[in-house]
């Protein structure tokens, strides 16, 4: 009896384990590279050629925009150190109203990267189980921190980004770091390798000259009328599959 009695306490434990574990959605498999690409927001690197596009098309916040104000898209690369993310946004207006990188930051225009490294899914709102990286137009990188103020993140990720007319052209490498990390103390990046799943999601947040950002686009559908919900569940993000 007493063993029929753990037995089902040994099995109810993984039903409540799997039944909360982040489900796989929008599964994109990300081809390694041997080459890391150049950072100088011009994409003729061998790894770009050899990705596919994809498109950054969910309007997660505010009224429906025209293709002419507004389209995106995105490539990936990896190797054991960085994920790399190529987006080209072709926008008529890029707006840095706030010159403080920790003040209003997600009103200006900025690319938003959210990643889940070991796609647990989950709340992460004030915590690093997820992150949510923006990245304004000056390469500063801004997030929650546990203490629930902005934090500047810069050394998790590089980028350099370049304009032509109405295109912009953003190529960055992101280290990605364990729910373990601390802020203030060294942390050691994850090493990436072949089959390894990754929560992420993509977005762009878009302001025409506003007191406050116009749209938010993202790259996943999210179910339900709050759509802005990456910031603070990484259920929502889509998985990414290493591969060789």
């Amino acid at each position: 009896m007493k063993y029929c009695i753990m037995l089902l306490i040994v099995v109810g434990f993984i039903g409540c384990n799997s039944a909360t574990r982040k489900e796989d959605h929008q599964l994109l498999t990300v081809q390694k590279t041997a080459t890391p690409p150049t950072l100088d927001g011009v994409a003729l690197d061998n790894c770009w050629n050899l990705a596919s596009w994809h498109p950054l098309d969910q309007n997660w916040l505010g009224e429906a925009y025209s293709f002419e104000d507004f389209n995106g898209r995105y490539k990936l690369s990896w190797d054991e150190n960085y994920l790399y993310l190529l987006v080209e946004i072709t926008d008529d207006v890029l707006y840095d109203n706030y010159k403080d990188p920790l003040k209003l930051w997600w009103d200006d225009d900025c690319v938003e990267v959210f990643l889940d490294e070991d796609n647990s899914g989950g709340l992460h709102q004030f915590d690093h189980n997820a992150f949510a990286y923006h990245i304004a137009l000056d390469g500063n990188v801004v997030d929650l921190a546990p203490d629930r103020e902005p934090r500047l993140y810069n050394d998790h990720i590089k980028s350099a980004r370049a304009t032509t007319e109405n295109i912009t052209t953003w190529e960055l490498a992101i280290s990605l770091h364990k729910d373990s990390f601390k802020d203030g103390e060294k942390n050691k990046p994850a090493t990436l390798k072949s089959g390894k799943k990754v929560g992420f999601a993509l977005a762009y947040c878009d302001n025409d000259g506003s007191k406050e950002r116009e749209n938010f686009i993202g790259s996943v559908f999210v179910p339900g009328e709050d759509k802005n919900q990456g910031w603070i569940n990484a259920d929502i993000f889509g998985t990414l599959v290493l591969e060789e």
